[in-house]
């Protein structure tokens, strides 16, 4: 190029080519720029935050677990604890299941002595209170007072005198708590067979869970 030869209007015209061109880089640029933000926060950045929630999730479910695996470690510590306490009451205590079956219960056994039950009649369960606690009304009571419930109930047998006597031992032999607190024995009259009919009271004992 001939510098000497080189107007006005030439000069003009190199800038010119020149702005064109740099303001096309520039917007090519600008432009790649914003297309990158477009796809970043329209795609990629909604990806990233649902794996990271997705990451976050399986830790705090981890963690979860883990408190899980401590936890049973620690119920299977109290359960073993437990279990002999358990084993005890469950010989000794009536559930409230088995409370509404002795007629069935006492049947079985009166009926090995050729004895008939011609009466059952349950009466209210009465709490026995642990020690400590004062007499109180019993809508007033928590559960965590009561030691026991005492279940009385009316009862008249009737068969030869003897076998009432061994229905009793083998009833005391039972597992499950029942005494006879109350007895009346009346001989039928005119009877060969000896027979007698025993009336009177006796009492089942529950956990307080089954009856409060």
């Amino acid at each position: 190029m001939d510098l000497k030869n080189l107007t006005m209007d030439d000069l003009k015209e190199k800038f010119a080519a020149f702005d064109r061109k740099t303001l096309i880089k520039f917007g090519i640029g600008i432009g790649a720029i914003i297309l990158f933000l477009i796809i970043y926060f329209a795609i990629l950045n909604p990806m990233v935050k649902e794996r990271k929630a997705k990451f976050d999730d399986k830790l705090n479910k981890l963690q979860e677990i883990q408190q899980f695996e401590n936890d049973m470690v620690s119920i299977r510590a109290q359960i073993k604890k437990l279990g002999p306490i358990v084993e005890k009451n469950s010989t000794l205590f009536h559930s409230k299941a088995e409370v509404e079956g002795l007629y069935q219960s006492l049947s079985r056994f009166a009926g090995a002595y050729g004895l008939v039950i011609s009466k059952i009649q349950k009466k209210k369960p009465v709490p026995i209170l642990k020690p400590g606690i004062a007499q109180q009304a019993e809508e007033l009571l928590q559960q965590n007072q009561i030691s026991y419930y005492k279940i009385p109930v009316d009862y008249e047998i009737k068969g030869n005198f003897l076998n009432y006597i061994k229905f009793k031992r083998a009833v005391s032999r039972a597992k499950k708590m029942l005494n006879f607190d109350k007895e009346l024995i009346n001989v039928v009259q005119n009877d060969k067979n000896g027979s007698v009919i025993a009336s009177g009271e006796l009492t089942i004992v529950g956990l307080p869970n089954e009856f409060f």
